[in-house]
């Protein structure tokens, strides 16, 4: 692809975006790396998680948190058991999963969505009709899926919210993950795994009732949960970290939201998101929305926007309101009368939040 193509692509790639820290890696990489995997296990970790490497190459980091959690979801792909990524909404299980394939096969694009209609024909393959209609049934009438493709190649495939494919489809894994097989039974043939392919799933906390993996595809995962930031400091930093770099991608004027706007839109949601304020002393209901960290990206990249286009280009309580109530008011009756309590009992009390409670109370 052309270089003026590429600076035109909205969301490039993690292996992409990352390429540099990618290739450095690699360079000063000297452990021992399983089958056609580009990074050993400690280097996809570094990757993961940033450091300094010996040449002084600073890697930054894509996932802040418990450093374990990353390390169990790489020793997992590393053997025969593929990869769920559990967790509530906003938890960056598409964003560690996209890093973790994008770090170990150079490749982050071998993806399915799971959706209520994805079909087996997403898992396994499809045909190419005029070409069926042609010559029959053939290889090169086969149109292999995501996942056929990395088993070909040796690659990891992502599969996102799991849970919110039907059951008879998400049946169609188990052969694939117990025997690294995919049968062609119209050719009488089979595609065998080359060693480095294996699966990363994600699924959604809140999702799990829709459609129950069974047991016998359970086994065949080992399951990451991937919990909330446990501090209001550690919340600030990762939305902050991700609010500059999609300003820089879409490339919008306006300043970076100043530290103390960033705190406020977080605190606001842990406060709803865990039902009670940051000191402990009051309670508060909380709204039927998930309250998330990437619910606050968007908040406060949504701010960023109105300030450069229509404001003085700084993020101020007004250019934040219109974000915030609508990420809280998603149930216009219910989850108004909770954010209009939560803004008269707690807001309007703090020291310096008046222009924010102001802006809140017009729109709501």
């Amino acid at each position: 692809m052309a270089l003026t193509e590429r600076s035109e692509i909205l969301r490039r790639h993690a292996e992409d975006q990352f390429a540099e820290e990618l290739s450095e890696l690699a360079k000063s990489d000297s452990r021992s790396r399983p089958p056609n995997w580009n990074l050993s296990p400690a280097a996809v970790s570094t990757y993961l998680l940033g450091g300094v490497l010996d040449n002084g190459f600073e890697i930054s980091p894509k996932y802040v948190g418990k450093s374990r959690i990353v390390e169990i979801a790489i020793a997992t792909l590393a053997t025969d058991r593929a990869l769920l990524l559990l967790g509530v909404p906003g938890t960056a299980k598409t964003w560690l999963s996209e890093h973790l394939a994008a770090a170990i096969s150079g490749d982050s694009t071998l993806i399915v969505q799971g959706t209520a209609g994805t079909a087996e024909e997403s898992i396994r393959y499809g045909w190419n009709y005029a070409r069926l209609l042609s010559e029959g049934p053939s290889m090169n009438a086969l149109v292999p899926s995501p996942i056929m493709r990395a088993m070909k190649n040796g690659k990891i495939a992502r599969l996102e919210e799991l849970t919110r494919v039907p059951a008879d489809v998400q049946d169609s894994l188990i052969t694939i993950l117990s025997e690294k097989t995919l049968p062609i039974p119209e050719l009488n043939e089979q595609v065998q795994a080359i060693k480095g392919f294996n699966l990363i799933a994600t699924a959604n906390d809140r999702d799990r009732g829709v459609n129950e993996l069974s047991s016998a595809l359970k086994r065949r995962f080992n399951t990451v949960v991937l919990p909330v930031p446990d501090t209001l400091e550690e919340e600030v930093d990762i939305v902050k970290r991700r609010v500059e770099a999609l300003g820089k991608a879409l490339e919008l004027p306006g300043e970076t939201p100043a530290i103390e706007e960033v705190r406020r839109v977080v605190t606001i949601f842990r406060e709803l998101r865990n039902g009670i304020t940051t000191d402990g002393k009051t309670k508060v209901k909380s709204p039927s929305g998930t309250m998330s960290t990437a619910e606050a990206i968007s908040v406060l990249t949504s701010g960023l926007a109105l300030a450069a286009h229509f404001g003085s280009g700084t993020v101020i309580g007004a250019d934040l309101a219109a974000g915030v109530v609508g990420a809280v008011v998603k149930d216009p009756v219910q989850d108004k009368v909770v954010f209009k309590e939560y803004l008269e009992t707690v807001v309007k009390e703090r020291e310096n939040w008046k222009d924010l409670y102001r802006s809140c109370r017009e729109l709501s």
